[in-house]
């Protein structure tokens, strides 16, 4: 009878987290978003601008009338007729909102992860590509840029066909590398993918350069944007442009109310105001254009143009160069050891003039320990 009760008891205990979750889960280690107090904070990509006082005083009074007792609009439909007219959504494409942009990447990819499904991408690139497609159980492969970062068109039409991919991720602009893939080079790949392509634009707004206009030339293109660079980073809203046919298939994914009311409020009153985010675009640019020069001005660091809002450059010692700019109070990312492109790079967000003086004089003292 003792024995039993014993078998029982073992039977019952409860399993281990090593037991029950999925061993690739357990692999990968935590995107991490490092502490950024007190810092000049250049790591993550943001817009350094904050809006007019005016605008803000706006946001202010609508945030104080809002209904947050009730649950949002849970088809946004006001914040998407914005968008669309903000954006120059081409006439017959759809709208599909997230929170964020990771919500999206992550509804694309469960929605196409069968047993088996290739999730493809170039390397290096966004992270949470190959992240989300772990996520969903979906096997990712990356196949690698040129030594200059350009695409390798002959590997990656290679891998297309060996490979079937279910969905094909391309960032335009890339990032960490900044810069534009070939747009032709691009077409070549959706026109010969045979799933769905998605062309990530996370930094149109300092490339000016768009997939758009091309979703109607081809069936099985989507393209991705967020409002995080253009100064919304706080209230987490992506969107994704593409054919009823895709999206009325991916918004059975989208949890009930993703984007919130004060998401929706915010997005839709910024958006009418679209000349302030243009002109902290251009003034983005141009200090672009000033880090860069000042990175090429120093001996031993070689910078890369970008087309984003950010720059990768590569210096030796990257780890202590990179300690020793937030010894002093700058923090930007390190990219050596993601990837062997990357070996010894790190990456600088463009921020307010003072901001980039401040790094250029930490990087300076930094190399010259």
């Amino acid at each position: 009878m003792q024995f039993g009760v014993l078998a029982v008891n073992r039977f019952f205990m409860p399993k281990t987290p090593e037991e029950i979750i999925r061993d690739e889960i357990r692999a990968l280690k935590v995107y991490h978003v490092p502490d950024s107090s007190g810092m000049v904070k250049l790591d993550a990509m943001e817009n350094p601008y904050r809006l007019p006082p005016a605008l803000r005083g706006r946001l202010a009074r609508l945030v104080e009338d809002a209904a947050l007792n009730r649950y949002p609009d849970p088809a946004a439909s006001g914040l998407k007729a914005r968008l669309r007219q903000a954006l120059e959504i081409p006439d017959g494409m759809e709208l599909l909102l997230g929170n964020g942009s990771d919500e999206l990447i992550q509804m694309l990819i469960m929605a196409v992860a069968k047993p088996g499904a290739v999730v493809l991408g170039v390397e290096p690139s966004f992270v949470m590509f190959r992240m989300i497609a772990t996520f969903a159980g979906a096997r990712y492969v990356g196949v690698d840029l040129r030594d200059d970062f350009s695409l390798d068109l002959s590997r990656v039409l290679a891998a297309v066909g060996r490979e079937r991919p279910a969905v094909i991720f391309i960032a335009y602009p890339n990032n960490p590398t900044g810069n534009l893939f070939d747009a032709g080079l691009i077409e070549r790949i959706i026109e010969a993918a045979p799933g769905l392509v998605v062309v990530d634009e996370a930094y149109h707004a300092f490339a000016e350069r768009s997939f758009l206009p091309r979703l109607a030339r081809h069936p099985n293109l989507v393209v991705l944007r967020t409002l995080s660079k253009l100064g919304l980073a706080g209230i987490r809203l992506g969107v994704l442009a593409g054919a009823d046919r895709w999206l009325a298939q991916l918004d059975k994914l989208r949890l009930p109310y993703n984007v919130n009311t004060l998401t929706q409020i915010v997005a839709s009153e910024v958006m009418q105001h679209g000349d302030v985010l243009t002109e902290q675009a251009g003034a983005i640019k141009l200090e672009r254009n000033r880090l860069l020069q000042g990175l090429r001005n120093l001996r031993g660091v070689t910078a890369y143009s970008s087309d984003a809002n950010f720059v990768l450059f590569r210096i030796n010692q990257a780890e202590r160069v990179f300690d020793g700019l937030k010894r002093r109070g700058v923090l930007i990312k390190s990219l050596h050891g993601s990837h062997p492109l990357l070996a010894d790079c790190l990456r600088v967000t463009v921020g307010t003039p003072d901001e980039n003086a401040a790094f250029l004089t930490a990087l300076t003292q930094s190399l010259n320990v």
